[in-house]
Formats: structure tokens, sequence, C-alpha cells
């Protein structure tokens, strides 16, 4: 391999409609759980909430020419359910096609190939009331005719679909530690509701194939590779036990159709594992055969001990963006997530280690031999506007570190089809409000006009482009 990535290889940036759209009550939008949830008292940072966010809804084309200075390859957004059917089903918003018709147009004029994630979390609230959203097989249904009209009305336009973003975060943080809607705790509902999106996942799949369409298509899964934190033999057993029932259960049942055996035994001995059924087999292997790549989100690693069974359980994320406020979280019996000495730490505690990516497309390419796209990767901090420029050194760092781990994972043998950065401009995140900052273009928003300003990054990624990461490379 050269010393530059592929022409063909897709250098993007991402974004998604809760957090950067706003025009949350315009033209015919239904409420999503979103809508609801930053209205209860105290479940987001200082009620922080998308109903302006960047409003991204009508300022697009703004946006999309600033994705054309850098020269960006590919822009991953997502699709708002309830713009396109507000009820969750039934009745189609065309005002809502509209909108996605022209950011998808805007976006080709410019030469910029769209990336379009069918759900990205906010789900419509009536389906939430009706039957409880992902806690009932009945979404699989909805969320499949859903898919198929944006099949039916952007097919012929969009090459790159990603079906489902992130399912075990947000399964894992509405149902296991109640920091997203529905706000439940309950370790057997998580993982039953996992189990549903990959049921989901799998019939969506199935459903563009037989509809012909021409492009690739998958889902994104939030990856955290993890090393054992000594030669031990109980804390390589804490590993092992790690993937088992995290890395390779979330993976492999998108992607093989099937849950990892000693991972399966053991939720099934606590009385927790999801019931799977012959006909989910069937389907989930026919989904997982006929993904055409798999798409990951990295943005840290995790460094794994001995967790005995009185040992320590899931604790809450650091919120607050003080630095120093790691904690130690595990499962009890199964494995516990230690501080890694060897790495840096972001001021929300996230570790920060590019080599872990490149142990991560090389474990996934080599477990599941199909192509890979970075679907996010990225740096929330604390950025400072100084006479109107941000000088963004420590992202420009993180992401040369894990851009040349991309093209030494290729080098290895990973067929990698793009690379995402986490964000293009800043945006609302669900747990750090507005204060937590991703993006390539910082957004004042404190002023009421919300200013794009450019930040030092900016220039830095579109060198990348325009290098073809020749600048990350040597």
């Amino acid at each position: 391999m050269s010393g530059r990535f592929p022409e063909e290889f897709l250098f993007g940036s991402a974004s998604a409609a809760y957090q950067v759209e706003g025009a949350y009550k315009e033209d015919g939008k239904g409420d999503s759980i979103w809508d609801n949830w930053v209205r209860m008292e105290g479940k987001t940072y200082k009620g922080t909430n998308g109903d302006v966010a960047t409003d991204h809804y009508h300022r697009f084309r703004e946006d999309v020419r600033l994705m054309k200075e850098m020269g960006l390859k590919a822009y991953r957004f997502s699709v708002s359910w309830t713009r396109i059917l507000p009820e969750g089903r039934g009745r189609i918003e065309k005002k809502g096609l509209d909108f996605y018709h022209q950011l998808i147009d805007e976006l080709l004029e410019h030469g910029i190939e769209p990336v379009l994630t069918i759900y990205h979390w906010d789900l419509p609230q009536t389906l939430q009331d009706e039957y409880g959203g992902w806690e009932s097989r009945r979404i699989i249904d909805d969320f499949t005719e859903y898919a198929k009209v944006l099949f039916e009305a952007f097919g012929k336009k969009v090459k790159y679909w990603i079906v489902l973003n992130e399912p075990n975060i947000f399964t894992q943080l509405g149902y296991l530690l109640a920091l997203h809607p529905p706000g439940k705790k309950d370790m057997k509902l998580y993982l039953k509701t996992y189990h549903i999106t990959a049921l989901a996942h799998a019939h969506v799949i199935k459903a563009y194939k037989e509809g012909g369409y021409d492009g690739l298509i998958g889902s994104s899964i939030a990856y955290t590779p993890g090393y054992a934190a000594s030669d031990e033999e109980a804390d390589q057993e804490a590993r092992r036990r790690y993937y088992d029932t995290v890395c390779w259960w979330i993976m492999d049942v998108f992607y093989k159709g099937e849950y990892p055996a000693w991972g399966y035994e053991e939720f099934k001995r606590r009385g927790i594992a999801p019931e799977v059924t012959e006909e989910d087999t069937a389907i989930l292997k026919e989904g997982a055969a006929l993904s055409d790549f798999i798409g990951i989100n990295y943005y840290q690693s995790a460094m794994l001990a001995h967790n005995p069974i009185d040992g320590v359980g899931l604790t809450d994320f650091n919120v607050s963006g003080e630095k120093g406020d790691f904690r130690e979280s595990g499962v009890p019996g199964l494995y516990r997530q230690v501080f890694n000495p060897n790495v840096e730490y972001t001021d929300w505690d996230w570790s920060i280690d590019p080599d872990g990516l490149r142990v991560a497309l090389v474990e996934i390419s080599e477990r599941y031999e199909k192509p890979v796209f970075i679907s996010e990767n990225g740096i929330g901090a604390f950025d400072e506007l100084d006479e109107d420029k941000v000088h963004d050194d420590y992202r420009i760092e993180y992401l040369r570190g894990h851009i040349r781990a991309c093209h030494e994972s290729m080098k290895e043998g990973v067929d990698l089809i793009g690379y995402c950065t986490w964000s293009f401009t800043d945006l609302l995140s669900w747990l750090n409000g507005y204060q937590k900052r991703y993006g390539f273009v910082y957004i004042d928003f404190k002023d009421e006009k919300l200013p794009r300003i450019k930040k030092d990054s900016f220039s830095f990624y579109e060198e990348v482009i325009r290098t073809r990461g020749e600048n990350c490379i040597k």
C-alpha cells in the first residue's frame, strides 16, 4: 500500500438529526422520545435541548458550503423518523421528505457523498407510548416500513446506508443505566431490546436487498476494544469474558447472526439471556450475510481486570468535564474496567488511544471478513473562542493519530471504506449539553445568530483530504 489513502477513500464527517437540526415543531414533525425527555427536570445537562440546536434545518446550505470548502468527500447525517412519519407509521409528511431531498441534492451538487443513517435514537413518542418502543417486537415491522419509505424516496441518490447508529449504546443508556429515555435500569431488558434491534437491522437489510437498490448498507456499532490489565490469569480471563459479553456479543448477532456461545450461556445461567427463536436465527443469519459493511464508532479503548462476584457494578459517566473523575465500572463476576496508565485521558475521562483503533479494525476485519466504515471518531473538549479563532491543537493531534492508525490497519489488510469524524460542526451532546464540543466549526450558542467559525482543525482536515492523509502518515 502507498503512503496515501486510496483515491476513492471517503474522508467525511458526521452529525445526527436531533443534535443539529432544531425546528422541532416545524413542517408537521411529530414528537420523538427526545423532544419529551429533555422537558423532564434533571434529565439533561442544565436543561439543554435540541429545539434549536445548530439550526441546521434552516442553515444546511451554509453548512454544506463549508463542507465543500473543506473538500469533504462524505457527510453522514441521520433522518428524523418523525419528520417523515409524524405518528411513527402511516401518514407520510411530504415536507419532511422535501427537506432531506434538498439536503441530499445540495450535497451531491457539491460533490459530497451522502451517508444516510436511518435511526439515530429519536424514536417516535407515539410508538413508545403504544407498545414500549424497542421493548416490543412490534417495532420491527414499523421500523422496516419506515426504512422502505426512505429507500423509495432516496434510493436512487444515496449509495451508503447505515440502518442503526450505536444500538448497543441507546439500549444500554436507555434500559440499563437510565441516562437516556425511557430511563430504566434492567439488565435483562437491555439484552432483550438489543436483540430486537438486531432483528430490526436484519429485516431492513433484507428489505433493501429485495428492493434491488444500488448501494451499500450496514449498521454502526460503538466498539471499545479491551486490554488485560496484567498477565495474571484472572485479568486475562476478565478480558475474554468482556469480549464474549460485550465486544463479540454486540457484533456477532449483527454480523454472524448468533451470539457467542459462552456469553449466551452465562447470561442464560443468570436468567437474563434474550429469547432467540429458530425464526430469529434464520433472519439474523440472512441479515448478517447480506450486510455490505460493518460500521463502527470508535472513541476509546478499555483496560480490563478481574471483578469478583461481589465486585464493582456499572457506574455513571463523568458528565462534568472535570478531568480525573475516572470511575471503575464493570459487571460482577465478568470484568472490571480500570484506569489505563499507558494512555492520556480527555476532560471527560475517555482514554485517548489511537492504536486501539488499529486493534479494533484488525480484529473486526479478521473475525467478520467484511469491509469496515468508521462512522464516528473524535474528541470532545472545552474549545475556547479567542478573537474569532479556536486553536484546537489537541483535536488535530487526536485526529492525526487516529487517521494514521487507519492507514496502518489497511496495511495489515483491513478493507476500510471511509472515515467520518464526529462531528462537522459543534452540536448538542446528549449527556453534556453544548459545553462538550467535537466539531471543526465552532458555533457560538450564546449568540442568537449562531455564527459558524472555522477552528484550526478545519484547515488541518482540509489538508488531510487534499493530500489523502499524507500529512498524517509521514
